[in-house]
């Protein structure tokens, strides 16, 4: 199976980054706890961006990945950043090797 690499920009509500990506830091490390088929979650915070969060995330597989879309640790960061985030961009990438 070919992994896949997600790249997404994240908004958030004004003055809001610190409080989500602290939000965002726990599931990064459920997922890591938890679903062996994600390689990476990086969060990124774009210098000259105050209200922008990006993320590089790892795959082994599309299914990994669609496994993490449906996963409790996702729906926990939804319920805990509700309100914070204003808009989600991502980019479906493969990866070569």
């Amino acid at each position: 199976m070919a992994k896949l690499a997600v790249i997404a920009t994240i908004k958030t509500a004004a003055g809001k980054r610190a409080e989500y990506v602290k939000h965002l830091n726990a599931h990064a490390q459920r997922c890591r706890a938890t679903e062996p088929d994600t390689l990476v979650f990086e969060i990124l915070l774009p210098q000259a961006e105050p209200d922008t969060v990006m993320l590089d995330e790892v795959y082994a597989s599309s299914e990994a990945f669609d496994a993490h879309l449906t996963g409790a640790s996702i729906q926990q960061m939804r319920r805990d950043s509700a309100g914070l985030q204003v808009s989600l961009n991502g980019v479906l990438c493969d990866l070569t090797e």
